[in-house]
């Protein structure tokens, strides 16, 4: 198999850092949902040297994480673990949560799910949520490219899509999350920080 790679990951991973590193510095567990090549976690984890980076996603996705991590060889990046938003959350608890473009990918119902679920694994008080991707403000897209983004997410599978913010900031208060940080970044993306 080959090691697999994600050239938008290079492409965003430096401003995401300078974000997390605000909010992230004293966080002890981080759990990453959705971490698609892993190139993320190789990046970020060693930003966070006092605290585990722990990797997921979905079954298929797990061996070619796994050769980013040997490759990586760092100390606080353990085996990732296999979680569908669909299905059993892991039983630990984390005090910070991240995730990058995946909410534009999921459906609704399972942006949902993943709300429901991450108010059981994250810590009761003063847990993290952080998420980059695509957001619309008020219905509206923010850029034309994110627009065509849109389009194209939605030629690929009618369930998936930009979601607004205001939307995504509900579910995030609904599990006790308030908004603390709404930074715009590079490509019409913004990265959202919560905390509990």
């Amino acid at each position: 198999m080959t090691k697999p790679h994600a050239p938008s990951c290079e492409r965003n991973q430096g401003p995401i850092r300078e974000v997390l590193l605000r909010h992230f510095s004293e966080r002890r567990r981080i759990l990453e949902i959705g971490s698609g090549t892993g190139q993320h976690a190789v990046f970020f984890a060693p930003a966070f040297p006092q605290a585990i980076w722990q990797t997921s996603d979905i079954a298929e996705n797990l061996s070619g994480i796994q050769m980013w991590l040997d490759e990586a060889a760092l100390p606080n990046t353990p085996p990732p673990l296999a979680l569908d938003v669909r299905g059993p959350w892991p039983a630990q608890r984390y005090d910070a949560a991240f995730t990058s473009n995946s909410l534009h990918i999921m459906s609704w119902p399972e942006v949902q799910l993943l709300f429901a679920a991450l108010g059981g694994v994250l810590e009761e008080r003063d847990a993290m949520f952080a998420v980059y991707g695509p957001f619309n403000y008020g219905g509206q897209f923010t850029s034309a490219s994110n627009r065509a983004f849109d389009v194209w997410l939605k030629a690929r599978s009618a369930a998936s899509g930009i979601r607004d913010f205001e939307a995504v900031d509900a579910l995030a208060n609904s599990i006790g999350l308030r908004l603390v940080e709404d930074c715009a970044m590079p490509a019409n993306n913004r990265t959202l920080v919560w905390r509990r």
